[in-house]
């Protein structure tokens, strides 16, 4: 034991005197080993962080909500047949909202792009969302202070409005915005509330940089009332989902007038579809990401080879002698096994 500990000590003293006399080797050495961990840890940070943010997004969308739209998401059918559908209208979210018994909300949204002021203090390029007083309940949107509009303002047109943290924070930094009159391009509304900060769904827009009023009113004054629109149907219960679906479907169907044997000219969206398309995108990150890290491993680990053969070549000399004078293969071993 004494003289295996002896044969580890003499050969740790040769191999820093080796690696003192070649910095260069050395140097190369290590950043083949430094670049494949570091690819290896990046990429399995990437993947885990981009699984974390989309979890983080999907969450907003919320797994009991159907999204009835004109297109469907995560394609799979021929674009140019949906483009010549007919848009949703406000009236096929009235007949949702009469008729679906296994919705606990439904709330018809639409919307444009606006500056908004207050006195001095202007936002620019402002998404305006036309709703009823059922979209907090459908979207999971939570207000931080102040209400939103109630179903008799949303009914009656009135110029309310409920803006998002990002345009609060911009028009009133030191100020209570609740009861505050701002103008939504020409137009003057009175600020209800501020919702609770949201992100962006998917990295995409902010939520934050939205004013949201009522849909009556927005056809008034920022579209006509034949503008496209999507409606949130909210089921009654995670367990209703499925039942939900269909009779969104069956309502929809008789709304638009179809007859029994025509397709579907309308999409019923929700967040299982994404999860599915985002699944089939991360198999193909994840296979693209092993790939990579794959071929850094292995540049890195040719790249040791090399200077390890060049290293035990240039010194088959020592070898020699070594064995000569009665060194055993082990302790020849072992010094470039320390070395390594």
């Amino acid at each position: 034991m004494r003289y295996f500990f002896y044969e580890v000590k003499e050969g740790l003293l040769i191999s820093f005197q080796a690696i003192r006399a070649n910095k260069m080797r050395s140097a190369l050495t290590t950043l083949g080993i430094v670049i494949g961990i570091v690819s290896v840890t990046l990429m399995g940070t990437a993947i885990e962080g981009l699984d974390r943010a989309f979890n983080k997004s999907i969450a907003a969308i919320g797994a009991d909500v159907l999204y009835v739209q004109k297109w469907p998401w995560g394609g799979g059918q021929e674009w140019w047949l949906i483009r010549n559908r007919k848009d949703i209208r406000i009236k096929h979210a009235r007949d949702l909202e009469k008729q679906a018994t296994l919705a606990k909300a439904v709330a018809p949204a639409t919307g444009t792009r606006r500056k908004v002021k207050y006195e001095r203090k202007v936002v620019e390029d402002v998404v305006v969302v036309g709703t009823t007083e059922g979209f907090t309940e459908t979207s999971g949107a939570n207000i931080a202070f102040g209400r939103f509009f109630t179903s008799m303002e949303s009914d009656g047109g009135r110029p309310v409005c409920a803006v998002g943290s990002e345009v609060a924070a911009n028009l009133f930094p030191n100020e209570n915005p609740i009861g505050k009159s701002i103008k939504i391009g020409n137009y003057t509304y009175r600020v209800l509330g501020v919702f609770d900060r949201q992100g962006s769904i998917l990295g995409m827009e902010s939520l934050d940089n939205r004013v949201y009023v009522p849909i009556t009113r927005f056809f008034k004054e920022f579209a006509n009332v034949r503008q496209g629109i999507q409606v949130m149907v909210k089921a009654a219960s995670l367990e209703d989902v499925e039942n939900a679906k269909e009779e969104v479907r069956g309502i929809m169907r008789k709304s638009r007038g179809l007859k029994p044997k025509e397709a579907d000219d309308f999409a019923i969206n929700q967040q299982e579809i994404l999860i599915q398309t985002f699944n089939s995108i991360g198999v193909v990150i994840a296979g693209v990401g092993l790939f990579i890290t794959g071929l850094a491993l292995f540049v890195g680990g040719i790249g040791i080879m090399n200077i390890m053969f060049v290293s035990v070549t240039e010194r088959t000399k020592e070898i020699g002698i070594r064995k000569a004078i009665g060194a055993p293969r082990r302790t020849i071993l072992l010094q470039f096994l320390v070395e390594s």
